[in-house]
């Protein structure tokens, strides 16, 4: 961080929670490692978690279809026994259900496409289509059940992407004079409502983009005052302070006074990250601060939720994975207890993990400091993996001198090589192979630990088999060259 960055000081994060978000649609732990991340979470000063089971949960009845195939659903003894955990550990479990948009893993079964708004686009429901709203309920019914004790639901309705663009919301729009903006409403309204009927105890939470745009006016007359609480997310470590004062300012003068706040320590970098930044996440947290810091006595802010994406929709690659971004997450969380983020709070993450450096890359170990980091190994391994898999020499081994020169696409047609140049380029190619293969093979055993075998397949097919596939080849392709070039 840079010198400015450690002076800036704001006050720290006004009363209210801090949720760690659980995304668990993308490699989802292994319970008695979930265990070990709730533990941490609560040293690090987190009370609640924001979960997203997505295809974790283990539905029934009529909804098992949407039972994950990959990775094995977590049973109901297992979600029950995490929520005891949590709350043994003074944190609340809030689960998040996609209600609208991002309903990928729903709506990509073939026996649910009716319920698409557009047949092109996996994400997002229907809302004219009654089966597409009983379902919705019914997958609310499941996971509040489960819950026993809840008091918090969060209904997603975030990027509901291609609303208005279906045929029966053409003719809907078009007979009732109304806006894709109404839309959206009468459909969040609707089911926000139904929830209301049946547990008027939940609170209700939605996140905030799709009421952005909208004017205050709209706002007020647009049925969700008193019935949601918006929770206004921004990931970037550039926010504009500001503009986001003001979006919250506009949803409390609408009557929304109750808002929630939404920041990131992982997995908004870019769709396939594999390494944390600790510094981008501080700064998003450092602006978070100036938001709160600048907010009116009328906008009650209920808590942030500090989001750990691990894919970006369901159908993603994956992002980050949790081990390799708890140093990030650890210095989030204390940047948000101490308003700043100054050497003396590094220090605290530092002694907290174990670490030398807040920088998961750099991070080495402090022998003489016991370490609360779980997952630490496994976040050094792929570290070192993900480095050698970006080096130069492996990543451009097809644009090297040798390769270029002496086996090139020309020389691979005709057969026509160097023989003794050839075989050092398969030498060399083969050394590549074999320090990646010793490297991956320590980084799935740690991987399999905390991870099912399917999650640590995924990522070695992600990150692993583009950069050894070329290599393979020139092997292979070499050997067949240098046998016509030999007695």
């Amino acid at each position: 961080m840079s010198s400015s960055q450690e002076e800036m000081k704001f006050p720290s994060w006004p009363k209210g929670k801090k949720l760690i978000h659980l995304d668990l649609k993308g490699a989802p732990p292994r319970v008695d490692y979930l265990f070990k991340l709730i533990e941490f979470f609560s040293q690090l000063g987190a009370d609640g978690l924001l979960v997203e089971y997505e295809d974790m949960f283990p539905y029934e009845e009529g909804l098992t279809l949407l039972q994950g195939t990959v990775h094995p659903t977590y049973s109901r003894e297992e979600v029950l026994s995490i929520q005891e955990f949590s709350r043994a550990k003074g944190m609340e479990v809030i689960p998040l259900v996609q209600t609208f948009g991002h309903m990928e893993f729903v709506l990509k079964h073939k026996a649910l496409w009716e319920l698409r708004e557009v047949s092109h686009c996996v994400s997002t429901l229907n809302p004219h289509n009654e089966k597409g709203v009983k379902m919705v309920m019914e997958m609310l019914r499941q996971v509040v059940e489960l819950h026993p004790g809840l008091s918090t639901l969060h209904i997603g309705a975030d990027e509901v992407y291609m609303l208005g663009e279906g045929s029966e919301s053409k003719l809907w729009l078009a007979a009732s004079g109304s806006t894709v903006e109404q839309l959206f409403l009468s459909h969040v309204t609707k089911v926000a409502t139904m929830i209301k009927e049946i547990w008027p105890h939940l609170t209700i939470i939605i996140w905030d983009d799709m009421i952005r745009g909208m004017s205050q006016d709209a706002l007020k007359a647009s049925g969700l005052v008193g019935l949601v609480q918006p929770m206004l997310w921004d990931y970037t470590p550039t926010l504009d302070v500001d503009t986001t004062v003001s979006l919250l300012e506009k949803y409390c003068s609408a009557g929304m006074s109750e808002l929630w706040a939404a920041s990131s320590f992982k997995g908004s970098t870019s769709v396939f990250t594999c390494v944390t930044s600790t510094k981008r996440h501080v700064e998003n947290h450092l602006q978070w601060l100036k938001v709160a810091a600048s907010l009116s006595a009328a906008v009650n802010l209920k808590g942030i939720a500090i989001t750990g994406w691990q894919r970006y929709d369901h159908l993603s690659v994956l992002c980050e994975l949790m081990p390799v971004a708890l140093p990030s997450l650890a210095a989030c969380v204390q940047t948000l207890l101490h308003g700043q983020f100054s050497a003396e709070v590094q220090s605290i993450v530092k002694e907290k993990l174990g670490i030398c450096s807040v920088e998961v890359e750099y991070m080495g170990s402090n022998a003489a400091v016991e370490s609360l980091y779980p997952g630490r190994k496994l976040a050094q391994l792929t570290v070192e993996l993900d480095a050698l898999l970006c080096s130069e020499e492996i990543r451009f081994f097809e644009n090297s001198m040798f390769v270029k020169g002496w086996f090139s696409p020309y020389h691979q047609q005709r057969k026509m090589v160097n023989p003794l140049i050839c075989m050092q380029i398969q030498s060399q190619a083969s050394t590549c192979l074999v320090m990646i293969q010793q490297k991956m093979e320590a980084w799935r055993e740690e991987m399999v630990r905390l991870y099912q075998e399917s999650t640590a397949q995924e990522w070695i097919e992600e990150h692993v088999r583009p950069i050894i596939a070329p290599l393979h080849r020139i092997i292979e392709e070499i050997a067949d060259c240098v046998k016509e070039m030999m007695p």
